[in-house]
């Protein structure tokens, strides 16, 4: 049912779009910040002792288990192929790593999904292995799947619920302190109509509802956390209305997409994570071909609450995850890759620079989020 609803949401928004293509204070920042350090620790004490009973596990069985096929998928918040051949590494990675734990792995398969749900479905259905899905795309198939692990990545420079802080600091950096959580940022690009917004933001004005619903907006799916979620929370926050609600709003099969549309000026607006913009920022001027850079061409015009950090899930239905010891080969395998300066590069796809084990109730967030997403299509 929940899924129903919010494919629903999804309906009505590109339904209503008239593209033709597609508080938190600097203290509880501090919190933020001190609490993701000391998680950050206590996963590590955990890695190693999952190493070291692996380890023994894997001495007394003498002998490797075959697994043929470990079939992995992404969510296609990057291009597709650039997720592909980055990620390419981690074939050998996996296989390596489970085999000082255990298990031969005769072949890894990557592929990238055509959407987030689609990642969820094939989860679901036991077709897929492996996920590196969001929160709110774990959320929507948890009864298919389980979050094995979450993942660490830096801070950022900026860390403030103030669009305008954001605009006067620009450009975003990285920070060198590790945090299981991002925002979700509304960006404004350069056409009339965003540059109009943006200057009521930079000039201390608040923003209204007929502001953001005179945007064309870009969206991505609707069990994405930085790409639709949070957005419609903190527009229902604020202004008691929601994405559906606007008139001109249409989905982008990635960001990469929803940043082109954005430069051409097809779209006034998008919903995306944190740091999107220091991952597009090189493209911005060669393959959409803007002359000023995308800290000159945007500004944020809202900013999320915390998201907490994607998922590694694996199925609850494929027969290779019903091996509960492989399972937790495969925790372990992705911790130590994480660890590894070859394994960071890969992951740095989506901007994960480590894991840890995963708490389910880390995400009752996402289902909070999930439930007024459905009680709001109940009363559409």
């Amino acid at each position: 049912m929940k899924k129903t609803v919010v494919s629903t949401l999804l309906a009505a928004a590109t339904a209503a779009s008239l593209l033709a293509g597609c508080g938190s204070s600097s203290s509880s920042d501090t919190a933020a910040t001190e609490a993701a350090a000391a998680s950050t620790e206590a996963s590590a004490e955990a890695a190693a002792s999952t190493t070291e009973a692996a380890a023994s596990s894997t001495e007394a069985a003498g002998e490797l288990k075959d697994i043929d096929v470990l079939n992995v998928a992404f969510v296609p918040s990057r291009d597709p192929d650039e997720i592909v051949t980055q990620t390419e590494p981690l074939k050998q990675l996996l296989q390596d790593q489970l085999k000082t734990l255990g298990y031969n792995v005769k072949d890894v398969e990557i592929t990238v999904g055509t959407s987030y749900e689609a990642v969820g479905e094939g989860l679901e259905a036991g077709t897929i292995d492996v996920g590196f899905i969001p929160g709110g795309t774990y959320v929507l198939y948890d009864d298919g799947c389980e979050a094995l692990l979450t993942a660490t990545r830096s801070g950022l420079s900026i860390d403030s619920d103030d669009p305008k802080v954001w605009n006067d600091n620009k450009p975003t950096t990285a920070s060198d302190q590790q945090v299981t959580y991002y925002r979700a940022l509304m960006i404004a690009g350069p056409s009339d109509a965003g540059k109009a917004v943006a200057d009521k933001v930079n000039s201390g004005e608040d923003l209204t509802w007929d502001d953001f619903d005179s945007l064309n907006w870009g969206v991505m799916g609707p069990t994405s956390s930085a790409g639709y979620i949070y957005p419609a929370l903190w527009m229902k926050d604020k202004f008691g209305k929601t994405i559906t609600d606007l008139s001109h709003a249409v989905q982008c099969d990635s960001y990469g997409t929803a940043f082109a549309r954005l430069a051409q000026g097809q779209i006034d607006a998008l919903c995306v994570y944190a740091d999107g913009r220091r991952d597009y920022e090189d493209k911005w001027t060669s393959d959409y071909a803007m002359t000023n850079s995308i800290w000159d061409d945007t500004n944020v015009i809202g900013v999320t609450e915390p998201i907490y950090n994607d998922t590694i899930s694996v199925s609850k239905n494929s027969e290779v995850m019903q091996d509960a010891d492989f399972k937790s080969a495969l925790q372990q395998a992705f911790i130590n890759i994480g660890n590894s300066d070859e394994g960071k590069q890969v992951i740095a796809i989506y901007s994960h620079e480590g894991y840890e084990p995963a708490q389910d109730s880390n995400y009752d967030g996402e289902r909070q989020a999930q439930e007024l997403l459905n009680s709001l299509g109940a009363t559409n």
